[in-house]
């Protein structure tokens, strides 16, 4: 038996974001959380009873135990986390808005403990010891010592066949299109799930269309066993490689109505549904749990959702939604 369920590999920060109506160039206090897409993931996931472990680097001052003690209170493990005498946590700033406006987003990560680590203070004995591992296309963009790490957990999980779950999560403060394509197009080839959005499709991948057509053409051109197409207020596509001579299975998730409260961690939080039907075996089901998932997340405050079992089994038990194949 593996030690967990889902592990991961990626950077927390420290989130400051000023309150619904209020703009950044004038803010008189800051809400602080935590959050990184990574260990959004594995906290949901951890809520909903599986084991997790997040491996990371953290300074060893009062700003790392403060996102240590909140991984450790939803159950991840931190095994695998590098405590640094050196560096510092990530931090960024968000400002909330509604229509028309969009919300911003500024990063101030430079020289953090996560960007300074490197291959051989990994415990890659640890990071493999698991059924999958999750890994996003933001930790790449961190610093070439980050792109060296995921390029090496891509090619040590494959040697050992343990699967790899990647997110694509375009972050366009952090690096070009042209540059993100190059690096991220080999490293998630033969991924078991790839996530990407529709618009990331296809402003690195030139992959345009209906999200079915875009998610048929991610699995197509990286060899990826399942893919996850978000179309936004559209719903999710999941498109799964049949067997061979059989044709591909084709989901679809409506979105659920929500009103909006905190826009960040909803991707984050349909992945995690998603990883946590496909490790009972049940892409359907986890489909729902997805797209459930990302709902409660746009109707909390903070990146990582706060749920349970028993609230997902009671929401979907009420109706809304549904899957049509």
């Amino acid at each position: 038996m593996t030690a967990y369920d889902v592990t991961a590999f990626g950077e927390s920060m420290l989130r400051l974001s000023v309150p619904v109506g209020e703009r950044l160039a004038r803010a008189a206090r800051f809400d602080a959380t935590i959050g990184g897409a990574e260990s959004n993931v594995l906290g949901a996931l951890a809520q909903l009873g599986r084991r997790c472990s997040w491996f990371s680097a953290l300074p060893a001052n009062a700003l790392g135990e403060l996102v240590a003690q909140q991984f450790r209170a939803v159950g991840i493990d931190l095994a695998g986390v590098v405590w640094r005498p050196e560096g510092r946590l990530g931090t960024y700033f968000v400002e909330h808005a509604t229509p028309p406006r969009s919300a911003q987003v500024i990063y101030d990560r430079a020289g953090s403990c996560v960007a300074q680590l490197t291959s051989d203070q990994v415990d890659w004995s640890r990071l493999l010891d698991t059924r999958l591992l999750h890994l996003t296309g933001i930790t790449p963009a961190l610093s070439q010592s980050c792109r060296l790490i995921v390029t090496e957990a891509m090619r040590r999980a494959r040697a050992a066949g343990v699967p790899v779950s990647f997110d694509i999560n375009f972050r366009a403060r952090l690096w070009p299109e042209g540059e993100a394509a190059s690096i991220l197009g080999p490293l998630v080839e033969g991924a078991a799930l790839l996530f990407c959005s529709q618009t990331d499709a296809r402003r690195l991948f030139g992959i345009a269309g209906e999200p079915e057509q875009v998610a048929g053409a991610l699995a197509g051109r990286f060899g990826a066993d399942c893919v996850v197409v978000s179309a936004a207020a559209a719903g999710v596509i999941v498109w799964e490689v049949g067997a061979t001579g059989q044709s591909p299975l084709l989901l679809r998730q409506p979105a659920y109505p929500v009103v909006t409260v905190d826009r960040l961690g909803a991707g984050d939080a349909l992945a995690a549904g998603v990883i946590h039907g496909w490790l009972d075996g049940d892409l359907a089901t986890g489909l729902r749990y997805g797209a459930l998932l990302a709902a409660l997340a746009l109707t909390q405050h903070g990146d990582m959702v706060v749920t349970n079992q028993g609230e997902l089994d009671a929401l979907l038990a009420e109706g809304g939604g549904g899957i049509s194949r």
